[in-house]
C-alpha cells in the first residue's frame, strides 16, 4: 500500500473517532461539569464565533447516548440509554448544525462527534429538506440499549414541542420562549 493510501486510511479512521479526542478548553469543561451540579437544569454556553460551542454541546449529546464518558468528564452521567431532542431554528440550520456535529455530512454519515460503529439506525426526515435527519438510533455501550436522538425545530411550534418525556434537549440557538418552556 502506497503512502499515500496508508495516510488516507489513518486520516478516515481518526475522522470517525472525534470524541474520543475531544479536549474541552476550560470554559467547555466548566460548562460540562455544571450539567452535573445538582439544581442546575439549564446551562448556556456563551463565546465568540468559531470557538466550539457547537461542538461540546455535540459531543456533550454524544457521550449521553453512547453512554461513554471521558476520564477528565465531571458532569452528569447517564446509567441506561437515553431519548434526547437536538434542535435549531429551522430544518436548514438544523441540519448544518446540529446534526452535522453529531453525525457528519451526509455522505460522511459517522464523522462526527456520534461514532460511527455506535450508530444503529438513522431515520432520514421526509419534510422535503434534502438530507435532513429526523431519528438516529444509537448503541448505548454499557447497557447495551438503545439511546434515542430525534432532530427537532423552532419552526415546527410549540404543539410538536409538547408532551414528549425526554432525558436531554440541545437547543443549538436561542428558542422562542414558547419552545423553551415545553422543552
Amino acid at each position: 500500500m502506497s503512502q499515500d493510501k496508508v495516510e488516507a486510511e489513518i486520516e478516515r479512521a481518526l475522522s470517525r473517532r472525534k470524541l474520543d479526542f475531544y479536549a474541552p478548553y476550560p470554559k467547555q469543561k466548566l460548562f460540562h461539569k455544571l450539567g452535573g451540579v445538582p439544581g442546575i437544569s439549564d446551562r448556556l454556553l456563551i463565546a465568540g464565533n468559531q470557538l466550539g460551542k457547537t461542538f461540546s454541546a455535540g459531543a456533550e449529546t454524544a457521550m449521553h447516548l453512547t453512554g461513554e464518558y471521558p476520564s477528565w468528564w465531571e458532569g452528569h452521567r447517564f446509567s441506561t440509554a437515553v431519548d434526547f431532542w437536538a434542535s435549531c431554528t429551522t430544518s436548514q440550520s438544523t441540519r448544518d448544525a446540529p446534526q452535522r456535529i453529531l453525525l457528519g455530512k451526509s455522505d460522511e454519515w459517522g464523522t462526527g462527534a456520534i461514532p460511527g460503529r455506535h450508530i444503529i439506525n438513522i431515520k432520514k426526515a421526509v419534510h422535503g429538506v434534502s438530507e435532513a435527519v429526523e431519528t438516529v438510533l444509537v448503541k448505548h455501550v454499557p447497557t447495551g440499549k438503545t439511546s434515542r436522538l430525534v432532530f427537532k425545530t423552532y419552526d415546527q411550534g410549540r404543539e410538536r414541542w409538547q408532551g414528549e418525556t425526554l432525558d436531554g434537549i440541545w437547543f443549538d440557538e436561542e428558542p422562542p420562549a414558547d419552545i423553551f418552556s415545553e422543552g
